[in-house]
């Protein structure tokens, strides 16, 4: 007997293959600057402490 009046779960929209591609480059991008971010936080952070170490 079909069911009538309930809902099915809807299934999750495939991506083309052109929006994947999109995807994986703004994931690489973003994981860049991350990257590049953090290391210039912590190239900062090291400047400080070297140069609180030679003040004493």
């Amino acid at each position: 007997m079909p069911e009538t009046g309930t809902q099915r779960a809807a299934e999750p929209a495939t991506i083309p293959s052109l929006n994947r591609k999109w995807l994986n480059r703004g994931l690489v991008v973003r994981l860049a600057i991350y990257l590049a971010g953090s290391h210039l936080f912590a190239a900062f952070l090291f400047l400080l402490f070297e140069l609180g170490s030679h003040r004493h």
